[in-house]
């Protein structure tokens, strides 16, 4: 009885997120699903086109539709003059726009360069902005070898991202998935909080939001390039139906494993009354259900680019998440994992399958 509990709440999650994709982007599994859109989209679009000047422009929209970056795929459109790249200019896709700005460095690094030259470029991505990054590069090669009438299928490797960043992340993010399943050990314990923090969140800025979700079930997953994410995707919402409630957030989160460093440097908490603790949760329950009445009638569906989580990714986050973000790790020095027990609305998500309904009332 208690895992059909888990099991429905589990798909009522899926179904709120393929709404809020929707409302959002139009798009579930990275197709749309307006037949409106469709029609636009194909009636827009073409692969390739030669302006008057003689200069050709490839749109990678059909080219590279299974190269995606966290929120779906990132179309672009490569101008060519005399068999040199002119310009790359990124087409509309769903990105977070911070996350896009940072990436968009990138489309400058192939100017000049001719078809061949710019094939054989290793172009690394922008630390912060990964994924987009990743995405940007996978559609200039899907274009380039268009353009150079050698498209090929690509080989496995090649869709792997092998970056020490990555497989080092991947190390760490298994390590959370698995050790403390077995290992109970205080030593221990610290030494992963401080890899989640450091590698999953500072270096990596890898971690589930509401963002991330959505964007998932708009865009589709890639699995090439989405290993990280998809073993805390399996710790958030599956290791609960194995009795491992809260697992992702105790264990994994790098926002929650930093609040717990910070508490674990001074024993001298505030006392807090029974109260106020009351008071706040069911100030997290009321944010979590106004913000989903938010994202769900399409109104300011932005609120979820603006998760605490976001400060991981310094260079691209606005400066108010990042001093909230501070604020909430100094306050972790007197109130165990403030904004995890009183504030995060994933944290609110993650808690549905395992709660009983009354306590959502």
């Amino acid at each position: 009885m208690k895992n059909l509990q888990q099991i429905i709440y589990l798909l009522a999650c899926i179904l709120v997120l393929a709404v809020a994709a929707v409302q959002r982007d139009g798009k579930l599994l990275g197709n749309y699903v307006l037949s409106k859109d469709k029609q636009v989209t194909k009636n827009k679009i073409d692969t390739l086109r030669t302006l008057d000047d003689g200069t050709v422009v490839l749109n990678t929209t059909y080219l590279a539709k299974d190269v995606k970056g966290f929120a779906g795929v990132v179309p672009l459109e490569i101008y060519l003059k005399k068999g040199k790249v002119q310009q790359v200019k990124a087409l509309h896709n769903s990105e977070t726009p911070e996350f896009m700005h940072e990436a968009s460095e990138l489309l400058d690094r192939w100017n000049g360069k001719t078809t061949e030259q710019a094939l054989a470029m290793r172009i690394d991505g922008v630390t912060g902005a990964t994924y987009t990054s990743n995405a940007i590069i996978g559609n200039m090669k899907a274009g380039l070898q268009y353009a150079a009438k050698n498209v090929k299928e690509t080989s496995f490797f090649d869709k792997l991202d092998l970056r020490a960043k990555t497989i080092i992340g991947l190390f760490v993010v298994l390590m959370a998935a698995i050790i403390p399943l077995f290992v109970k050990n205080k030593r221990y314990r610290v030494f992963q909080l401080l890899l989640n923090f450091v590698v999953l969140g500072l270096w990596g800025g890898t971690f589930i939001s509401w963002s991330v979700l959505v964007g998932l079930m708009s865009g589709g997953i890639n699995v090439w390039i989405s290993l990280i994410p998809i073993v805390m995707l399996i710790t958030a919402f599956v290791y609960p139906l194995f009795g491992k409630k809260n697992y992702y957030c105790t264990h994994v989160c790098p926002l929650g494993s930093v609040q717990e460093l910070a508490g674990m440097a001074n024993h001298n908490k505030w006392k807090m009354s029974k109260q106020t603790t009351e008071y706040l949760d069911h100030f997290r329950k009321v944010l979590f259900w106004v913000l989903m009445l938010l994202m769900l009638a399409g109104v300011w569906s932005q609120w979820m680019d603006y998760e605490l989580f976001v400060a991981f990714v310094f260079n691209s986050a606005v400066w108010v998440i990042i001093l909230i973000a501070v604020v909430f790790i100094l306050l972790s020095f007197f109130v165990p994992r403030p904004y995890c027990r009183f504030v995060c609305p994933m944290g609110s998500l993650l808690k549905l399958p395992t709660t009983k309904v009354t306590k959502w009332v």
